[in-house]
């Protein structure tokens, strides 16, 4: 995807009241389990080549016959919730763990999956942990992860680094060192696409998470708000703030954007020298700037903040995507065994052949065949020895607090919100 990969919460099949007539459209038939088989439901894009293809092999040998349906367009979330409580409702459903699907559950229509796990322990076993966990709430699992992971790298331009004199930072000082000596070179430091505001919060979510390990957050998204206000929360923000006020993203972020390709060809010009971005951005230059990607783009881990609470192998962005069950089903033998191929080495291959990341115990025997494996192996051993990998904070919370968290990011970072202010929007936003 050229936008945010993660943004498959941008997806439909057009306007809420057309939506079971586009559903027929987009796959191939109702998406209701009524018709004796198992419907699953997708967000339309190009990994649809490899779901449909583990659909044909399921077809192959199941009684009970599974149809793929997808809704392409603009907001899957919400067009979700639209079917999810009708006969249209699928019986498997994409989405991405975390507070995406907590109103479902909380509205009691999701099966755990604790029973298919208990005959069959292969479907927590196989996957990374730090990523299966992510689709468990209130303790029980509820999602099988289905396409690729997505961890946020720092990417840099290896030949403006090398004329300021700069190597990739490995702790917070090295990277203000670099934003100085690239200011001094008339670069931007760090490009952003502060106009779309979801690339500004990943530098919330990384600072938080070194300062202050992921328990913090975890007491905020649980209902504590006075995590919020607490010490190692307003270090975070001074620390965001120093960074801003030392001229680290320019001038004009707030008027660029990712979405349009904007701020990744700040880092390709050579007008820039590092931009903070989910993995699915090496793909990106590879299309828009091959040559570039090819010979000067490089990438690393977030630096290490000295003192900080969390592990300096922690992680932050996309977990994966995940399969989850409708209780309504009335084939839940036979969506066991199709949650089954999500561990499968056909489903591995298939998926690293087209630049996704599986995080399947078995990936790393298939590595090098994906298109990059160099960069494949990179994030995977990234993933694997990850104590703790965070969802994105929009996608932790319920889908209502998005807005309000990217506002709150935008508003902080252009000085319209102070520390004081920015805490008090963060403990308004809605746990459920």
């Amino acid at each position: 995807m050229k936008t945010r990969a993660h943004l498959p919460r941008l997806v439909a099949c057009g306007a809420a009241l057309t939506l079971a007539l586009s559903l027929s459209a987009c796959g191939n038939g109702d998406a209701s389990s009524s018709d004796g088989k198992i419907h699953v439901l997708v967000y339309g894009d190009a990994s649809n080549k490899v779901e449909k293809q583990i659909v044909d092999t399921f077809n192959k040998t199941s009684d009970v016959k599974a149809v793929l349906d997808t809704i392409p367009g603009a907001d899957y979330q919400q067009k979700l919730q639209t079917i999810i409580s009708t006969p249209q409702a699928p019986d498997i459903f994409f989405n991405w763990g975390g507070g995406s699907i907590q109103p479902f559950v909380k509205a009691d229509l999701l099966l755990p999956l604790d029973d298919f796990i208990k005959k069959n322990p292969d479907l927590d076993n196989r996957f990374l942990p730090s990523v299966f966990n992510s689709a468990v709430v209130d303790g029980k699992p509820y999602g099988v992860p289905m396409r690729g992971t997505q961890p946020i790298l720092l990417f840099h331009n290896k030949k403006v680094l090398d004329k300021a004199g700069v190597k990739a930072p490995q702790t917070w000082d090295e990277l203000l060192d670099a934003v100085k000596k690239l200011k001094a070179e008339g670069v931007t430091p760090i490009a952003l696409g502060g106009g779309d505001r979801w690339p500004t919060l990943m530098w919330f979510e990384y600072l938080y998470d070194r300062i202050a390990g992921p328990g913090l957050f975890q007491k905020a998204l649980g209902g504590d708000t006075k995590a919020w206000e607490s010490d190692d929360s307003k270090k975070a923000l001074s620390m965001i703030r120093e960074l801003v006020d030392a001229g680290a993203f320019g001038k004009n972020y707030d008027s660029v954007k990712y979405t349009n390709g904007a701020s990744p060809a700040l880092l390709a010009s050579g007008k820039a020298g590092f931009e903070l971005m989910g993995s699915w951005y090496y793909a990106q230059q590879q299309e828009d700037a091959k040559a570039f990607a090819e010979k000067d783009l490089g990438y690393t881990t977030f630096p290490i903040v000295p003192g900080g609470k969390g592990d300096a192998t922690n992680v932050v962005g996309n977990t994966n995507n995940f399969y989850s069950v409708l209780k309504k089903t009335e084939h839940p033998e036979a969506v066991a065994e199709f949650l089954k191929l999500m561990y499968s080495d056909e489903f591995v291959k298939a998926q690293l052949a087209i630049g996704n990341l599986p995080t399947t115990t078995n990936t790393s025997q298939f590595l090098d065949s994906s298109a990059n494996p160099d960069y494949s192996r990179f994030q995977y051993d990234l993933v694997a020895k990850a104590p703790a990998f965070q969802l994105s904070w929009d996608q932790a919370y319920p889908p209502a607090a998005g807005t309000p968290i990217q506002q709150a990011v935008q508003q902080f970072f252009n000085g319209q919100l102070d520390a004081d202010g920015f805490i008090k929007a963060m403990q308004a936003l809605p746990t459920e």
